[in-house]
């Protein structure tokens, strides 16, 4: 089913206004002029340790121990991942060369 241009421009609009709101909104309830609360500061403190634990488990669930090649790709993936990060403090560095080296792994080494 083909949309027609004014059901694409609605789409278009809707998108817009939600993403609109959401960067919006913050600078709305916690103007600079203003402390920001306690919770937020604790928030913005735990959540990133918290998302990269639920992305590792996330990335971890399917891995067969059993089954060959027993989890070895990513462990050998998350672990130069880890130590890249720990040595040179950057996180776009460390996806790159970690999903690099985790592709190389299951294509040409654990085939």
């Amino acid at each position: 089913m083909e949309l027609t241009a004014l059901q694409t421009l609605a789409i278009f609009g809707a998108v817009m206004i939600g993403t609109m709101i959401t960067r919006f909104t913050p600078f709305l309830l916690f103007p600079e002029n203003k402390p920001l609360p306690k919770v937020i500061h604790y928030l913005g403190r735990v959540l990133p340790a918290a998302m990269i634990a639920l992305l590792v488990v996330y990335c971890f669930k399917n891995v067969s121990l059993i089954d060959s090649p027993h989890g070895l790709p990513e462990l050998i993936a998350c672990a130069f991942v880890a130590l890249l990060q720990m040595w040179r403090r950057n996180t776009l560095l460390s996806i790159a060369l970690g999903t690099a080296l985790y592709m190389a792994l299951i294509q040409v080494v654990f085939v």
